[in-house]
């Protein structure tokens, strides 16, 4: 009975081995184009379920018309002006004055891509999967009869968003420009910025079925060379379905998942995009999105704005120091009101003591179920307001507050210090520049909030240590998260809390680029001498 069993199971073995066979059998032969022109535009149209954008057509060339040859396209994904311009016209009106006999038949498309095809970008084309990729990203197809391969000309375009203002990174002063949903639009951007030799660019496809453009940019000579090879090993790891957006492979190349905090900057200005290449970072850029990751990413980094760069350095640093002050606000304001009202009255003066006590005589809830009530129905209304039209969805997060906060305290659910409270925190946090840490700040008070209400001080006092702690153990692609504070670091704190003059910014952050770290001299201008 087990030989039985044995043999049965290496009887279905082979028999899946030999199908197997077959099939790749089967299929190597099937993606390799066929000499006939007319099977070959069959298969396209087949394939693609004899779509309606996929424009196809066959046409006579040379000086005899005895050429058959075919020109594969999709409606929308190419500049139809240079079609017309650069192909059309070369193969049916400048073409046939070429005679071409039998001799240099052999030779026809090394013939075109010399001579006839006035395009920068061709290249050869030779089974299906390379047509369908080509032809799905915006290339011209050209097929000839009696030949099993054929050109892909580039000639992307259509309808593509312009450049416009930043969306969410305004600033006071500084480039009003903001990159696009087309990769090399963001490129071009880029570089007008940085005109070095020096600044390369790699190109990926990932995503099975989207096959979306990749590329990440760095600056040779200033970038680490182990970061740039990391990034490169974490994105030739990716092996997935679809990519839509740059927040797919912020998901899949993080350093630490299980982490309230970004440790992947981006941004959709070019102007940070390029300080951030000049400090040694590394750019990664996604094909139909905005936004660019910026890698490796500091704490500090998030508490930037991008206008810090194009003001005075004294108005700079105090307002850096006010958005340091705000962040602990948002973080630490229910809470500390929380503990002080709860268990340290002690420490309130006699007559604010005696008027929140009166304030709180007809709230029939504790103070951690009230501020819970007011930080939750605040979100709420924030968040309806980001879905809904921009016409009304200022105005209904506004008015709702208002309206919401004072019925709440006439009608005795929560005391007026309350919403006061709940108002300087909410308003505290929109100080901070990065969404992404704002949204962090608003996950991590209410456990602060909790923490409050059962320890008071002592509590908050705890997770502030635990956060610390996990603040420090984070790494953003082998950079202590926490840089230039811990590991402190002298040098960097030039730009960290606050900020020298231009002429004080003269070395790169030290464990981002570890090579090239001077970029200007660090001499004070001199004042003008006094005439006598």
């Amino acid at each position: 009975m087990a030989l039985f069993k044995k043999s049965a199971k290496k009887q279905k073995a082979n028999n899946m081995t030999a199908s197997q066979n077959k099939k790749q059998q089967k299929q190597l032969p099937n993606d390799q184009l066929n000499e006939s022109l007319t099977e070959n535009i069959q298969k396209i149209i087949t394939t693609l379920g004899n779509s309606d954008d996929i424009i196809t057509r066959e046409i006579r060339i040379g000086k005899e018309q005895n050429i058959k040859a075919g020109i594969i396209y999709t409606d929308g994904l190419i500049d139809s002006t240079s079609n017309q311009n650069f192909i059309m016209e070369s193969l049916m009106l400048d073409l046939p004055s070429i005679n071409i006999d039998a001799a240099e038949f052999e030779d026809l498309i090394a013939i075109f891509k010399e001579t006839v095809l006035t395009v920068g970008e061709i290249s050869d084309v030779t089974n299906f999967s390379s047509l369908f990729e080509s032809l799905l990203s915006g290339h011209v197809i050209l097929l000839f009869n009696g030949f099993s391969n054929g050109l892909a000309v580039g000639m992307k375009g259509g309808k593509e968003r312009s450049v416009s203002e930043p969306v969410n990174e305004n600033s006071i002063r500084g480039p009003r420009e903001a990159l696009t949903e087309n990769i090399r639009t963001n490129t071009s951007l880029i570089r007008r910025k940085i005109n070095n030799q020096n600044l390369w660019l790699e190109t990926k496809k990932i995503g099975k079925q989207t096959k979306t453009t990749v590329s990440f940019m760095y600056i040779n000579g200033i970038a680490n060379d182990k970061v740039v090879e990391e990034v490169r090993r974490r994105l030739d790891k990716i092996n997935i379905d679809s990519l839509l957006d740059s927040a797919y492979i912020e998901e899949l190349i993080q350093d630490e998942t299980y982490t309230p905090f970004p440790t992947i900057y981006h941004s959709e200005r070019p102007d940070v995009v390029a300080a951030s290449l000049l400090e040694g970072r590394i750019a990664i850029l996604v094909d139909g999105t905005p936004y660019v990751l910026l890698v490796p990413a500091l704490f500090v980094q998030f508490l930037h704005a991008p206008d810090d760069y194009y003001n005075r350095a004294d108005i700079v640093t105090l307002i850096r120091i006010l958005r340091f002050v705000g962040f602990f606000i948002a973080l630490l304001g229910p809470s500390l009101y929380i503990a002080i009202t709860t268990f340290h009255q002690e420490m309130l003066p006699t007559q604010l003591l005696i008027g929140l006590a009166a304030q709180r005589e007809g709230v029939p809830f504790p103070a951690f179920v009230e501020a819970l009530m007011m930080e939750v129905t605040f979100e709420i209304l924030r968040e309806s307001g980001l879905r809904l039209p921009k016409a009304i969805g200022q105005a209904v997060s506004i008015v709702g507050t208002l309206v919401i906060g004072t019925a709440a305290v006439e009608a005795g659910i929560v005391s007026a210090a309350m919403v006061i409270v709940v108002s300087i925190t909410a308003i505290s946090s929109f100080i901070v520049s990065s969404y992404n840490l704002s949204i962090s700040i608003r996950m991590l008070r209410f456990p602060f909030m909790a923490l409050a209400a059962s320890f008071g001080l002592f509590g908050i006092i705890i997770g502030l240590i635990a956060l610390t702690l996990h603040l420090c153990s984070l790494r953003s692609f082998g950079v202590p998260f926490m840089s230039p504070f811990g590991p402190f670091i002298k040098e960097d704190q030039k730009d960290a809390i606050l900020r020298l003059p231009r002429w004080g910014l003269f070395a790169r952050p030290r464990l981002i680029s570890q090579k090239n770290i001077k970029r200007e001299e660090s001499s004070a201008p001199k004042p003008p001498e006094q005439n006598e």
